[in-house]
């Protein structure tokens, strides 16, 4: 057993502190929204449930039915999604190298401005259990790179 738990974590990434792990964890999620945004609406349209104007009832059938999510932008974002993730991933990785840091730090900024413009400007997205969580990952993961980039990068 040990020496499985030691081979499985010798793949994590190995430098100081959380931050590289974060980034490896959330990757490692990501990766799963991608392939969920590939088989199905269903938790896109959760993030994105529409304008508030138009309201038609929620039922058990169609949980988000002023949803603008079709196949076609849930598996865009997918593919955005995974992109995003791969970066992290390096980013995990290599946390030393400048340009790779500044990249992660920045799909996050691309996230998050994507997220709160969706909400706040177009109103596409609403706040709830759908896009509470991309806004606390992108905004908690923007201010511990920013604060932590003199830590990693020298």
């Amino acid at each position: 057993m040990d020496s499985t738990l030691s081979l499985l974590t010798s793949y994590l990434p190995q430098h100081e502190g959380l931050l590289p792990k974060w980034l490896f964890f959330v990757s490692v999620v990501s990766v799963g929204n991608s392939i969920q945004a590939y088989l199905t609406t269903a938790y896109s349209a959760q993030v994105y449930l529409g304008p508030v104007n138009s309201l038609k009832p929620a039922t058990a059938y169609d949980p988000a039915p002023n949803s603008p999510v079709t196949p076609l932008s849930s598996r865009t974002f997918g593919t955005w999604t995974l992109i995003q993730s791969l970066v992290r991933l390096y980013a995990a990785y290599y946390i030393g190298v400048a340009p790779v840091y500044q990249m992660a730090f920045l799909t996050y900024l691309v996230a998050w401005g994507h997220f709160m413009s969706e909400w706040q400007v177009f109103g596409t997205a609403r706040l709830g259990k759908g896009l509470i969580g991309p806004l606390v990952v992108s905004t908690s993961s923007l201010v511990w790179m920013f604060l932590q980039y003199g830590f990693y990068v020298q």
